[in-house]
């Protein structure tokens, strides 16, 4: 989330599937995910679909793809309209360690580097491709590394820091903006279960886990508020007691809310 925060209203965001958080800092609101999931005729892709492939370009969020490392040429095209059209607009994009291997991920961010886009990709290094892990994938960990290959910025920070990623996502997002070209950002964090609800994770050892707990990026930013007198228990108890009553509902809306009529299933799908 704390990428999404980085960018300004007229940029664009292209978000995986576990990049929920960010299409609610790009305005959507968990209404919007609720109805989604359940099919609902409300939902922001009128039912047609149950999981987080939808998008609305008027709040700047370009619909996720499924199939890893095919929306960084899309989000490298977005950039590049925006200069051909001489739009101040930056284009955010994710990806994870095990996407890094696809073609489309080394072309989007070459043809990127060649023309020189505002297009800003962050690389989530969860240090495991489903059940493979990094040393299994390539030879070279440092994913940033490709940065150099290509001729553009790239960096290897904190993933778990909020305030890290937010600063240094904020610093290649102005940069683009001004001219600087594309940068590869590599976030160093962990996936804390498995793969999917299917996936019990049993192929990562158990110390991992245990080293990664200590280092949970909530916890860590809710210690550095404490620390630094800007926010108390109190307060917090506040915000938390606010969300809780907005999610219950925003579950009711969506469960009160009607399925789809079978004759709108194909308005929509193809172009008019």
């Amino acid at each position: 989330m704390a990428t999404a925060y980085a960018l300004e209203k007229q940029d664009v965001l292209g978000p995986m599937i576990r990049n929920l958080g960010s299409t609610l800092v790009r305005g959507f609101k968990p209404r919007d995910i609720f109805c989604q999931y359940m099919a609902r005729e409300s939902g922001p892709t009128g039912g047609r679909d149950c999981n987080l492939h939808f998008g609305d370009l008027h709040q700047g969020v370009m619909a996720c793809i499924s199939m890893l490392g095919a929306l960084i040429p899309v989000m490298a095209g977005i950039a590049l309209s925006s200069v051909l059209r001489g739009e101040n607009r930056v284009a955010l994009t994710y990806i994870g360690d095990g996407g890094t291997r696809v073609g489309d991920f080394h072309e989007g961010l070459n043809f990127a580097a060649v023309k020189n886009l505002p297009l800003i990709v962050i690389v989530e290094n969860n240090q495991y491709a489903y059940s493979t892990p990094v040393t299994s994938q390539m030879k070279n960990t440092r994913v940033s590394d490709f940065a150099q290959a290509y001729g553009i910025f790239g960096t290897t920070i904190d993933g778990n820091d909020v305030l890290d990623v937010y600063r240094t996502t904020k610093s290649a997002v102005e940069r683009a903006r001004q001219g600087g070209g594309p940068a590869l950002i590599e976030c160093m964090t962990f996936r804390m279960k498995g793969h999917a609800e299917h996936d019990d994770a049993k192929y990562v050892p158990a110390e991992l886990f245990e080293l990664w707990k200590k280092r949970d990026p909530i916890l860590r930013f809710e210690k550095y508020l404490y620390e630094n007198g800007i926010m108390t228990q109190s307060q917090q108890q506040t915000i938390i007691d606010r969300i809780t009553r907005e999610l219950d509902d925003d579950v009711a809306f969506a469960e009160n809310s009607p399925l789809p009529n079978a004759n709108t299933a194909s308005p929509g799908v193809y172009a008019d």
